[in-house]
């Protein structure tokens, strides 16, 4: 295909990246990771993030409230905490790493090795990124799950359900692995474009002195 080359592979990459490194960082600090409401005061709604608890009510609006010690969270906040820190630490990384190994972008780096080496390492952050989104996500997610279904609570209780944050850090853990894939992708395809546009090396042929048999 004409469009398909590895420049524009490249860019790809780094919009994909981009994309999904925002959804994660905007997931990290979002206090809908969990929501809850009573069937007996529909008017109220409550939502819970890594670092914020919230109520929604018809009259004030929404409220929030920071938690009040970090000893006293839920392990699987705790370890979400750590793990979405690292995973937009991390992404941003990548995208200081990509963005010089770029095609036509000749800022410090010039020589197609270091470049090729860049995106390598663009690649390994950003999966690495994607893994400590998507890995956080799913453990609150499994106890979402497990405490919804317990038995020891009574019906009437309200329960904690998933809210949207959870949707968008899959969504933004996705991306960015798709991200670190398409890092790979271009580079083979450099390779590949480097091995055509090589001059082919022409064998070298012995010459032998002419003898005539008499």
């Amino acid at each position: 295909m004409v469009f398909l080359t590895t420049k524009m592979m490249q860019r790809t990459a780094v919009f994909v990246t981009f994309g999904g490194w925002v959804t994660s960082l905007a997931t990290t600090f979002l206090p809908f990771w969990k929501t809850m409401n009573s069937d007996l005061n529909e008017v109220e709604n409550w939502f819970s993030g890594l670092w914020l608890t919230c109520l929604y009510t018809e009259e004030v609006g929404i409220q929030c409230k920071a938690y009040d010690s970090l000893m006293g969270l839920p392990m699987d906040l705790q370890i979400s905490r750590v793990l979405t820190l690292i995973s937009d630490g991390v992404g941003a990384m990548a995208l200081c790493v990509a963005f010089p190994a770029l095609e036509g972008v000749r800022m410090c780096v010039s020589q197609a090795s270091t470049k090729r080496n860049l995106l390598i390492s663009a690649g390994v952050l950003t999966l690495v990124s994607g893994a400590t989104t998507l890995i956080p996500i799913s453990i609150v997610a499994h106890t979402t799950v497990v405490e919804f279904w317990d038995e020891g609570f009574p019906d009437v209780m309200p329960r904690w359900e998933h809210g949207e944050a959870m949707f968008s850090g899959w969504f933004g853990g996705l991306a960015l692995v798709i991200g670190g894939i398409l890092f790979f992708v271009a580079v083979c395809m450099g390779d590949y474009e480097q091995k055509l546009t090589s001059p082919q090396m022409t064998p070298r042929t012995k010459h032998y002195l002419k003898t005539e048999v008499l």
